[in-house]
């Protein structure tokens, strides 16, 4: 684990990703790093609510963090136990308060999102009236935020075909999650942040998927004031941003970045000249993904 992180990625870990073997467009054979993908079963006490395609790390706090994010999970509720069945691709997270959620079910809706990404009906429920904090945000955090992010070990880097999502405090990355999809990812940072009991009042969220109408909602409810991503936007989730009061920067690469909602958090404390661009190896990532 890297000294930066309380959690990062282990692109060694066994069971996240394999070789396959295959041929290039010259017609020469190349083995390359594959990442793997299993189901999750997701119960709320007796409640099947969803099976999502994971990497299958972190199984408890994805769980956790998706019924948080869909509203499931209050605030206020006292989880009693998370047990995983790792052999049959199962999580049961059980609450004191008996909870039934069939209506909600019926009305959910597939979501942009890769993998399996839903959200109901009712996704701007928890919405109105909410008001982030007015924490600051500094450019030279981000710019730091950014190398020690873009240069740590990562599935990303190693095998492609992931996204992943980082909670920070000020220019310190703190837990770096990894998933086959943004959402997935998002939810075990949501989960850890619930079951460590870690409020997001002085937290920037940090990924490198789109910043869609979901993880804007998504870092909204979890109370934090500030999301960024190396890719772009989408017309509502900029919409979503600048109704919630949440500071907003996409296509972050190098010296280069752009705020489209929430700016008067924003410092501008570092010299874009003397900051250095993405590694080469990274542009090249992001090229052919």
């Amino acid at each position: 684990m890297s000294e930066e992180f309380l959690i990062a990625p282990d692109p060694a870990a066994p069971g996240l990703s394999r070789e396959v073997e295959g041929v290039d467009h010259e017609g020469a054979r190349r083995r390359i790093r594959v990442v793997e993908e299993r189901p999750l079963t997701i119960f709320l006490n007796a409640q099947e609510i969803v099976t999502a395609m994971t990497i299958g790390d972190y199984p408890r706090h994805l769980a956790v963090g998706y019924l948080r994010n869909q509203g499931m999970l209050r605030p206020d509720d006292e989880i009693t136990a998370v047990d995983h069945d790792e052999e049959l691709g199962v999580v049961v997270v059980r609450t004191r308060r008996a909870t039934d959620y069939e209506e909600k079910l019926r009305r959910k809706t597939r979501t942009s999102g890769c993998a399996v990404g839903t959200v109901f009906g009712d996704m701007m429920e928890g919405l109105e009236g909410l008001t982030l904090p007015p924490a600051e945000l500094r450019a030279s955090w981000l710019y730091a935020l950014a190398r020690k992010i873009n240069t740590a070990p990562s599935l990303y880097l190693e095998a492609g075909a992931i996204h992943g999502t980082v909670l920070c405090r000020q220019d310190q990355p703190l837990v770096y999650m990894e998933d086959v999809g943004r959402h997935n990812a998002v939810d075990k940072i949501a989960g850890w942040m619930t079951l460590e009991g870690e409020g997001g009042a002085d937290k920037i969220l940090y990924t490198t998927g789109r910043l869609t109408s979901e993880m804007v909602i998504k870092t909204a409810l979890m109370g934090i004031p500030a999301l960024a991503s190396r890719s772009g936007f989408t017309a509502w989730g900029v919409e979503i941003a600048r109704q919630v009061g949440l500071t907003l920067i996409g296509r972050m690469r190098g010296r280069r970045f752009v705020c489209l909602s929430g700016e008067e958090r924003l410092i501008f404390d570092a010299d874009p000249a003397a900051v250095a661009d993405e590694p080469e190896a990274l542009r090249r990532k992001g090229a052919r993904e």
